[in-house]
């Protein structure tokens, strides 16, 4: 109830405040930005409405409705007019600048279309409601007051947002759709492909299939999964070049956690990776190992035959590392949210006592915080740095509440079993009520036996509501 209140107050908020979710990178461009705190937080509403709280229909279409006029909002997409030119760091080959545009949706940037596909996708299964295939439904307002000759209106509709997207992949030759100029990272692209099939059952097609056919058919003759088992972290199209996943903080966990969807195999495999990156420090938590730690884990499980999760074993190995010598590293100079991507994973593909570790982790190390009756984690206030959180906003605000709200295999069951006409015209809901009510729902469902519904509601000020 905490998460989704936090979703909530955070989503309620006036256009442009945006407390509680500072980024590490004032342009938005880095991993903790607004687009993916709302696209995770609107995951983490959908899995809880279909998963836990199947009667509360209103409450969180209102949920869902306020998260995606927040991801519509400039503050959120505006990234893109700079990003948009390009540059060395995406593509070394580069002479000069790109000419720049600002629709954020017209090509490439799979990093924010492919979220907000997924996000008015889902609120059209959830809520039976085409609202966002109506004509300028999604209005992107470009609109400087010191730049340009005057402003922007870019408008699209659900059905010609993915008609971008997929024109997009097929310009890649179905390996996806760019984010960053001349890079396409396989974790974006999972998003749009999930929201394929939800928008077939709208819409009366067949298109997730052909599409996904013709995805893996392209990643086939590619490679996709490098030696080790793990996601590559993204390929450029101009060098055909595939930049490998160097350590557990890149996006190879985050695949698994969406791909699962749709391919099983493929998100049940990755649990596999799991071995020395998730370990136990002592009894009752489970962190993500440093890379130099979890590699040392894997060459004493395989050498010796310890158990990679017995405290013991993650003590030897950080003695190990601790005796050597190692070279400076440089990187960027920014946190990946690493926890945020690893505790939606094994919330989709692992086990409880992995989940049930890392929950009790976050909740004893990341200064969980209440506040308005929500729930969410923080950088304690005497943290000087803020490009080296302790917890970062992605994880703090959305991917733990997601992990948390989730269920095993909760994105597949979703896509497998989706809810059609016959949900919608039999079972009844609540209304008249929502999260701006100031309470919070802890159950909510229809009971067939009883032929009611049971409800348990409270107000998280301890007020009295009638």
């Amino acid at each position: 109830a905490g998460h989704l209140r936090h979703f909530h107050n955070l989503s309620s908020q006036r256009d442009g405040e945006w407390r509680h979710m500072g980024t590490q990178e004032p342009g938005q461009e880095w991993l903790d930005a607004y687009r993916y705190q709302l696209a995770v937080m609107s995951y983490g509403a959908a899995t809880a409405h279909y998963h836990r709280l199947p009667s509360l229909r209103p409450a969180f279409r209102q949920l869902l409705l306020n998260l995606i006029h927040k991801m519509l909002l400039r503050d959120v997409w505006g990234y893109w007019f700079l990003t948009s030119h390009s540059g060395v760091f995406v593509d070394p080959d580069i002479k000069e600048l790109r000419k720049l545009w600002a629709d954020p949706v017209f090509k490439e940037n799979i990093m924010y279309s492919g979220h907000l596909l997924l996000m008015v996708s889902l609120y059209a299964l959830l809520f039976d409601d085409d609202r966002f295939n109506k004509k300028n439904a999604l209005e992107f307002r470009w609109d400087p007051v010191f730049w340009g000759m005057g402003p922007e209106k870019f408008a699209y509709t659900r059905q010609s947002l993915q008609n971008a997207i997929l024109k997009e992949m097929e310009r890649e030759k179905w390996l996806g759709v760019c984010c960053e100029p001349n890079s396409i990272f396989i974790i974006c692209n999972q998003f749009p492909l999930i929201a394929l099939r939800y928008n077939d059952l709208r819409d009366k097609t067949t298109l997730a299939g052909e599409v996904q056919e013709k995805y893996m058919a392209a990643w086939k003759s590619k490679g996709m999964v490098q030696e080790d088992g793990r996601f590559i972290m993204w390929y450029s199209p101009k060098q055909d070049n595939k930049t490998l996943a160097k350590d557990i903080g890149s996006k190879a966990w985050y695949v698994s956690a969406f791909i699962n969807a749709w391919n099983h195999t493929a998100g049940r495999e990755s649990w596999k990776q799991a071995i020395g990156f998730l370990a136990k420090p002592n009894d009752g938590e489970v962190i993500i190992s440093d890379t130099r730690v979890a590699l040392q884990i894997r060459e004493l499980v395989a050498s010796e035959g310890l158990d990679p999760m017995d405290p013991q074993t993650y003590r030897r190995a950080e003695e190990i590392v601790a005796s050597k010598e190692w070279p400076e590293e440089h990187g960027v100079p920014f946190t990946a949210p690493t926890f945020g991507y690893a505790i939606q994973w094994a919330s989709e593909v692992g086990d409880e006592n992995t989940l049930t570790g890392m929950l009790a982790h976050v909740d004893r190390a990341s200064n969980p915080t209440w506040d308005r009756g929500d729930l969410f984690y923080k950088p304690a206030e005497t943290e000087p740095n803020r490009l080296k959180p302790s917890v970062d906003a992605f994880a703090g605000n959305a991917a733990v509440g997601h992990g948390r709200l989730n269920v095993f295999d909760g994105q597949r069951k979703m896509y497998e079993k989706p809810w059609t006409a016959d949900h919608f015209a039999n079972t009844p809901y609540i209304d008249g009520i929502d999260f701006s009510s100031d309470v919070d729902f802890l159950r909510a469902e229809w009971n067939e036996d009883l032929h009611a519904i049971v409800a348990t509601v409270r107000t998280w000020n301890d007020q009295t509501k009638s």
